[in-house]
């Protein structure tokens, strides 16, 4: 018998190196299409600082676009069981994003 481990065709080996691990924080994200491709821009944007900056770019194919839509409405779905519902009427019906970060705004 061989000493090397059974390997599982469902199974991926996946390695999340230390730079990748630590998350790079987003509080605003741009999603645009075009026929063979979805972009989605995750940006950074501070209170009081006119520029935001992309922080992150993803770029899918429309098969894995949809694939990553249903697993994350499957995550918000599992989350709300145990958690309670995520509110986003505060901004709107959209949940919209406040771009004064609902502090006060600088004056002069």
């Amino acid at each position: 018998m061989s000493d090397q481990k059974e390997i599982n065709p469902q199974q991926l080996d996946i390695e999340l190196g230390e730079d990748v691990a630590e998350g790079t924080y987003s509080n605003f994200a741009i999603i645009t299409h075009s026929n063979s491709e979805f972009i989605l821009d995750f940006i950074r944007l501070m209170p009081g600082v006119p520029k935001g900056r992309v922080k992150s770019r993803i770029i899918l194919a429309p098969q894995h676009a949809k694939r990553l839509m249903l697993a994350l409405s499957d995550n918000v779905q599992k989350f709300e069981e145990v958690f309670g519902e995520i509110a986003l009427d505060e901004f709107g019906p959209q949940g919209g994003f406040p771009l004064n970060f609902g502090g006060q705004t600088g004056q002069a």
